[in-house]
């Protein structure tokens, strides 16, 4: 099979690809019989942003195999095989949550109504696509995600130092991105060391509260701790953050005043607004 040069790729129309990402990245060439093949034979070799991406670019193949006369048993059959493997792997029960001091992690996206009034129905798969972006981290430094609802991730970590690196991480990657057409997503995140009650496979009380409110205190871009975190993690000498206080604030339900302060590091903002402060109550 001839390998597409740059510039007749250039030419060919979206409707010549499997798979077009969020970001406008053309793969799985299928406008010929030979391509078709090809794609058929290297599908799972390339990483989809999410199921329902790899369903779409599948459906788009297989209508493209139909229409060159290809009957891709080899390629079914291998599907049929990764989503019986795939089915095992989620029917694995979860890692039992930790008891004790944890460091929680709340994160949300800023501005979710106007990213839902500008992308309407692409919002679901922008948010399914960010989810998957944020529990990466989240595993790779030993979390437990506890709880994802709309644009909002709970997670815990039992070393806050491991909590402050997943932070790190994921505002780094979010960065500058741009997602579809222009669309910037900004997370805010805030970070609480304390002793949450677990019942029913979540927790409870005010370290879960206070953490809520810490993170609805923050910008997008903007990683807030509070006290007991930043202690926790200069204890534990992760040398490549400061922290930058932002006075004490009483947050919505909290009884006394908390200090909070700005994850300082390279690769992040450092300039934003005054916290975004609820009346108290």
């Amino acid at each position: 099979m001839a390998r597409l040069v740059p510039g007749e790729r250039a030419k060919l129309s979206d409707k010549a690809f499997a798979y077009i990402d969020s970001e406008g990245r053309r793969r799985l060439p299928i406008h010929d019989e030979a391509h078709v093949r090809n794609a058929l034979a290297r599908f799972n070799q390339v990483v989809f942003e999410d199921e329902a991406a790899r369903d779409r670019a599948r459906r788009r193949l297989l209508n493209a195999a139909k229409r060159h006369g290809i009957v891709p048993v080899g390629f079914i059959t291998g599907q049929l095989r990764t989503e019986r493997e795939l089915g095992r792997t989620q029917r694995r029960p979860p890692s039992p949550l930790p008891a004790g001091v944890l460091t929680l992690m709340m994160t949300d996206v800023e501005g979710s109504t106007g990213l839902v009034d500008s992308l309407g129905a692409d919002y679901g798969h922008l948010i399914t696509s960010l989810r998957r972006l944020l529990r990466k981290p989240v595993a790779a430094f030993g979390g437990h995600v506890v709880e994802v609802r709309a644009d909002e991730l709970f997670a815990v970590f039992k070393e806050p130092r491991a909590a402050i690196e997943t932070a790190l991480v994921m505002q780094q990657q979010l960065g500058d991105r741009v997602w579809g057409a222009n669309v910037r997503v900004r997370v805010r995140i805030g970070l609480h060391t304390g002793r949450p009650t677990k019942r029913e496979g979540n927790y409870i009380g005010m370290a879960v509260h206070t953490a809520a409110r810490i993170c609805a205190a923050a910008h997008g871009g903007q990683i807030v701790t509070s006290e007991t975190t930043k202690a926790a993690v200069e204890r534990a000498g992760l040398s490549v953050i400061g922290f930058r206080s932002l006075g004490g604030h009483l947050l919505r339900g909290l009884r006394e005043p908390l200090a909070l302060y700005q994850v300082q590091a390279e690769g992040l903002h450092s300039n934003y607004p005054p916290l975004r402060l609820s009346p108290p109550g």
